[in-house]
């Protein structure tokens, strides 16, 4: 392992390796990138890959617009005709009732539309031709984007840690960052238990591990780790990878549900999860108290699945910020070291343009999207980055 390069990033997860392959299309030079296990293989292997562009913040529609260009076209965009992102392409359907989140949906599709986003409003009957298991009888407005679907987040990690290695990157596994070697106020490299490696610049893709950053450098790092439970449901009505992905916000869960496996369900809430004490992303339990709970809104929406049978469940955990979006960028406290951490929950769908952005502000150039709205500075100044659905998963 080399004892220098020009710009070092900490973590290998779908974020990271999106950075390190941005960086060496940009060319940054000598690219070294350490992940305490093997790439892919943390909080990206748990994401339930859904993608859209459907945000209220409009930075994050933007930022979801740009990587979905990516999905589409994963294996041009890394110039690699063997990968492949999984994408299934069948759009995504949201559904508000009347009551409060009824305009923050208008607002949010209108916003969309006014960003040349592709975005219609459905009739009950229009939906219901696109996802025939549900019932809609209860919608005031549903949104539907046919620009959206699902993908597999190790593959896209996968793809862009071979895309970077081939462009020059070094990846080593199985290396714990202990620290970060500070001179003069400035970030200068990075401490493992295997000595010390001088950098550039220091990336940090940390994901719930970012704490860490505030142990290192005493800057307030606001991120905490949050369990979430998600079920794959088996009905006595096949949920096909042709049906679109769905929302609904008339639910108390706030529930996002897929196709799965080809024919069963895959759903779980949008609300605030579990808040671990140390980041932790080994499998939790999955109590039956909460199958009951989530298979009971899922019966309210689609009624054959009062039916379902378990089939598995599983755990992923977030990063998460008080305002549940990221923190993107250089630090100006401490020169040398760019951010990106507490995805909330968005990192897979957001990874392809975070990536370029944070690769771009690494090598100090103008990048893509604003990256004001997500310093850290917010969170001290209070001017948090709320959506029109307030803290939670859509934003």
């Amino acid at each position: 392992m080399s004892s220098s390069c020009d710009v070092l990033v900490i973590g290998a997860g779908v974020v990271g390796c999106s950075v390190a392959f941005h960086l060496a299309r940009l060319g940054a030079g000598r690219i070294t990138v350490l992940e305490r296990r093997q790439v892919g293989a943390g909080t990206t292997a748990q994401s339930s890959g859904i993608l859209r562009t459907h945000y209220s913040v409009p930075e994050n529609v933007e930022l979801a617009r740009r990587s979905w260009r990516v999905f589409e076209d994963f294996a041009r965009c890394v110039d690699d005709e063997e990968a492949s992102a999984g994408l299934v392409r069948c759009g995504y359907l949201i559904v508000a009732p009347e009551g409060p989140r009824l305009e923050a949906l208008r607002a949010s599709l209108a916003q969309q539309a006014a960003m040349g986003i592709p975005v219609e409003q459905l009739t009950p009957l229009q939906a219901a031709d696109r996802l025939p298991i549900a019932r809609f009888d209860d919608a005031a407005l549903i949104g539907w984007e046919p620009e959206a679907g699902f993908a597999d987040a190790y593959l896209v990690a996968t793809g862009f840690a071979r895309a970077a290695r081939r462009l020059g990157v070094k990846f080593h596994e199985g290396v714990d960052v202990t620290g970060l070697c500070l001179e003069g106020g400035r970030v200068t490299g990075v401490q493992t238990a295997e000595g010390r490696i001088d950098a550039g610049v220091v990336v940090s893709t940390q994901n719930i591990w970012a704490r860490d950053i505030e142990r290192w450098t005493g800057v307030a790092s606001p991120v905490s780790a949050e369990r979430h439970q998600v079920l794959a449901l088996q009905g006595p009505q096949a949920y096909t990878p042709a049906m679109p992905v769905f929302k609904d916000l008339a639910s108390p869960g706030m529930l996002y549900a897929r196709s799965y496996g080809g024919a069963q369900m895959l759903v779980s809430e949008g609300l605030p999860g579990q808040t671990l004490t140390e980041p932790d992303d080994r499998q939790g339990d999955v109590s039956m108290d909460t199958v009951a709970e989530i298979g009971a809104q899922v019966a309210e929406r689609f009624p054959s699945f009062a039916e379902a049978g378990l089939a598995s469940s599983w755990t992923g955990v977030y990063d998460v910020t008080p305002d549940w979006n990221p923190v993107l960028g250089p630090l100006p406290e401490m020169p040398g070291l760019v951010v990106g951490y507490g995805f909330s929950g968005h990192g897979f769908k957001l990874s392809p343009a975070v990536g370029r952005v944070l690769a771009q502000a690494a090598l100090g150039q103008p990048t893509d999207v604003s990256l004001a709205p997500y310093a850290l500075e917010r969170f001290r100044e209070g001017r948090l980055l709320v959506g029109r659905y307030g803290r939670g998963a859509v934003s």
